[in-house]
């Protein structure tokens, strides 16, 4: 009788010395599922964090004067936010003057460090790769510094089910929740063989290597356009003096001195004048407006922040209906682009590769109706030259925005065919080299969740049949 009344519910018969060895009591943390993985880790051979590794809190915000933060510099201020699993960040960065840094330079961190979230989303881990540096990190992550395990395999591991889950279980807090040093030295480690740890580490090094060649794939694309519009070197005027007629603000309808700056018309000749001619996004792109129903349990859901400023990729989260924010209004297709109203100076860019996918009313969406394919229009949006004019038609005071009509409406160049080609073909080179670093990475946690649910030989196995 009992048991059909509890067949259905999540209940854990816990020994009180457990309860008190933890001094736990929330049921969250001893939910079956987390149980188990801390039961199948401790059955085989594992050491504790602390025992393989040392670690590094970081200083407070109130060390630093915020006033001299800068979004660009030598000297990188990593935030708790830029922690993303596998990934540091590198979407709007903060920079901190020369004197902080060194002033707080035992917070530097190191080529291999791995930078643990432990406030706002927690448990996410990344490693430190030599592109990052010089940097020093702020509170709100934690850094593990091996002394005894490959740290590529512990990031695999970290950012495995098993790990993952298990760092997250030690949440504290009921408004700010985090992570406590304490708690994150006694997480369970497996230990496994170096051959085992070694392939691992090959596997997440190619996947950075990948991802890093994406990178100059699409630079070429990048400096292919700027080298035919004569703008691989090109400055921004400096000049703070523009004379407007009358007639000029009357068709504008804007009065702000912004709007007017001299740098702006340089950019409009530029393109006017290319050799080949201009058009505008209006003209070769649809405008989609098409309006979610709200009639699905859930939604794959696009906003700002899950666009990716180095790579120009977009992910989505799936998201029941109810807790949909507001602003999640346009339904897309594949291929189409999206454009960021908000902040265009961080150029979040990106062109959509999946169907179906609900984007955030913030987003400008486009779908080519023209031989101007997507690929060139994404590069042009992203480069630092039409970040800096879209900054022109920015309204509004403590959330600027741009309009539509004005990413409908501003000059874009008409390249020739084979110009088009190969930017498109070195965007798509690049995206496809993304995926398949994510790809890598999604082998790598597979293959560690393998070796501690059955074993190291299993685990080998399926990495040489995904890898072939």
């Amino acid at each position: 009788m009992y048991q059909n009344l509890l067949e259905g519910l999540e209940v854990s018969v816990v020994p009180l010395g457990e309860i008190v060895s933890c001094e736990r009591f929330d049921s969250e943390y001893y939910r079956k599922t987390l149980r188990s993985y801390q039961a199948k880790i401790t059955s085989i051979e594992h050491k504790t964090l602390e025992e393989i590794a040392d670690f590094l809190i970081g200083p407070f915000g109130s060390a630093f004067n915020t006033e001299n933060y800068v979004e660009n510099g030598k000297y990188r201020y990593v935030r708790g936010k830029d922690v993303k699993p596998f990934i540091l960040a590198n979407n709007d960065n903060r920079y901190v003057p020369k004197e902080d840094y060194f002033r707080l330079n035992k917070y530097a961190l190191r080529e291999k460090d791995i930078l643990v979230s432990v406030v706002g989303t927690l448990g996410n881990a990344c490693i430190v790769t030599r592109n990052d540096l010089p940097a020093i990190f702020s509170c709100k992550s934690s850094v593990i510094r091996c002394r005894e395990t490959n740290p590529y395999f512990l990031l695999a591991y970290l950012n495995c089910k098993n790990g993952k889950q298990l760092l997250a279980r030690n949440e504290r807090g009921a408004n700010q929740k985090g992570l406590n040093l304490p708690d994150i030295q006694k997480l369970p480690v497996p230990i496994f063989s170096s051959d085992f740890q070694e392939v691992i580490s090959n596997i997440v090094c190619l996947a950075y290597d990948k991802s890093a060649n994406s990178g100059g794939e699409y630079h070429k694309a990048e400096n292919l356009l700027l080298h035919e519009l004569g703008l691989t070197d090109h400055t921004p005027s400096n000049e703070q003096i523009s004379i407007r007629s009358i007639r000029d603000i009357a068709q504008t309808g804007r009065i702000d001195a912004e709007y007017y700056q001299p740098k702006y018309d340089a950019f409009e000749k530029t393109i006017k004048e290319y050799e080949n001619g201009y058009t505008t996004p209006g003209s070769s792109f649809e405008l989609i407006k098409t309006k979610c129903l709200r009639d699905l349990p859930e939604y794959p859901y696009v906003e700002i922040g899950d666009i990716d400023i180095g790579t120009g990729s977009a992910e989505y989260h799936i998201i029941p209906t109810s807790k949909l924010p507001a602003n999640a209004k346009i339904m897309t297709q594949k291929d189409d682009l999206i454009v960021s109203t908000v902040r265009p100076y961080r150029g979040a860019v990106a062109i959509l590769k999946e169907n179906d996918l609900l984007v955030s009313g913030a987003f400008t969406v486009l779908r080519s109706k023209s031989c101007y394919p997507v690929q060139t229009l994404q590069v042009l949006f992203r480069t630092q030259l039409y970040k800096d004019w879209l900054l022109k038609y920015n309204v509004g005071t403590s959330y600027p925005v741009i309009k539509d009509e004005d990413i409908l409406n501003i000059p874009i160049p008409v390249f020739k065919n084979e110009i088009h080609d190969r930017v498109k073909e070195y965007v798509c080179n690049s995206q496809e080299m993304i995926i398949r670093s994510k790809e890598l990475l999604e082998c790598a946690k597979r293959a560690v969740e393998m070796a501690i649910e059955q074993d190291e030989e299993s685990a080998i196995q399926y990495l040489n049949s995904q890898l072939q």
